[in-house]
């Protein structure tokens, strides 16, 4: 069996302060997406590769995506309207394999994750398979509540990274039934906690460098950062 690493890439450059898709702008001579597929291309056991975009996009994605893959192939897919969309699209392409027990592990990534190591794909890959699920956490620092009169929270606080990776079944499992309820979760642990809750789902150790692509100062940081 295999597990197949699904890239979420139909965001937009709004933010960024960009006219098109960020995830297409460059960062040193790539373009930002095209650094999560060749990291998820580079995997062993990994097959297929899933790059999902924004309606419309197919083929401008795959302009820019397409010369730096050599002889490699990726699946390429037209999201939703939102994150859950996406994926739910994905999982539609997926499915067949899945059902036929050549996919145990789906990998969910964000595109804007430029710097997202193979490590950390192998880890959280891995840990799945083990456990059921696993995402990605940072300890989160200097935060004060807005009202100084207030405490702050008790325990640690953790930031949620990707790639994030579950078990299969179960997974595809959670977004059918979300699709007959029309639930549309905030992003893919919101979904196994509702429809699949004794999934386990492990924390695994991230760090900072990983960081999202969101800003127009990010694709500085993250240059530096590579």
């Amino acid at each position: 069996m295999s597990a197949a690493v699904v890239i979420l890439g139909a965001g937009s450059g709004s933010r960024v302060g960009a006219e098109i898709n960020k995830v297409l702008l460059d960062l040193d001579g790539m373009p930002v997406l095209t650094h999560s597929v060749l990291t998820a291309l580079s995997l062993p056991d990994v097959e297929p590769v899933v790059v999902v975009c924004r309606p419309g996009e197919e083929e401008q994605v795959a302009r820019a995506v397409g010369p730096h893959l050599g002889d490699r192939d990726v699946l390429l897919v037209a999201g939703g309207a939102t994150r859950h969309g996406s994926e739910q699209a994905a999982l539609a392409l997926l499915a067949d394999r899945i059902e036929a027990g050549e996919i145990d592990v789906v990998v969910i990534h964000d595109g804007a994750r430029a710097l997202a190591p193979a490590g950390l794909f192998t880890q959280t890959i891995a840990t799945a398979r083990d456990y059921g699920g696993a995402v990605p956490t940072v300890q989160l620092a200097g935060l004060l509540p807005r009202d100084p009169r207030d405490a702050l929270p008790a325990g640690r606080l953790a930031g949620v990274q990707t790639p994030q990776a579950f078990r299969a079944a179960p997974l595809l499992a959670a977004y059918r039934a979300a699709a007959t309820d029309d639930f549309d979760g905030t992003d893919t642990a919101a979904c196994l906690e509702r429809y699949q809750p004794d999934l386990v789902i492990e924390a695994v150790p991230a760090s900072p460098a990983n960081l999202k692509i969101t800003y127009a100062e990010d694709l500085v940081t993250a240059s530096r950062l590579r």
